[in-house]
């Protein structure tokens, strides 16, 4: 039923929890692939060199970073794992990397690494939830 789980982190406790139930998940149903992105935010070309390329490996370092934290927390699965760093607007992201990729659930955690812009535009879960192609799990 959930071949292609599309999981999405951001270090935060919720999706950490998110990686676990997605593991749990892939194991239960025998998923062939379970990708793990991160979303990190645009860096504008005004920043110039090296200011750019110094914020670029910041997000690549913490993204990676991430991406091990969320990986233990999956544990062994029976299907591939696959991993990508996207940047711009999460829940843009997810929803088109859950498009592009055939993805038959979305697996998130409800709170994320919030902004201020966030809270004013509405959450990246609820987002999710109202344009994904998919089912999507929200987990706290």
């Amino acid at each position: 039923m959930f071949e292609k789980i599309l999981l999405a982190v951001d270090g935060s406790e919720h999706s950490i929890r998110a990686a676990k139930e997605a593991g749990d998940l892939a194991r239960a149903m025998n998923s062939q692939i379970l990708r793990i992105i991160v979303v990190f935010d645009r860096i504008p070309s005004s920043l110039g060199e090296p200011n750019m390329q110094h914020l670029i490996d910041a997000h690549m370092q913490e993204s990676n970073a991430i991406l091990e934290k969320a990986q233990e927390a999956i544990g062994k699965i029976p299907g591939e794992i696959h991993t990508e760093l996207i940047a711009g607007s999460p829940a843009e992201v997810i929803i088109n990397v859950a498009k592009t990729r055939g993805s038959t659930v979305i697996v998130m955690g409800s709170r994320g690494m919030s902004t201020i812009a966030e809270l004013v535009l509405g959450s990246t879960s609820h987002k999710v939830t109202s344009h994904a192609p998919c089912p999507v799990l929200i987990v706290r």
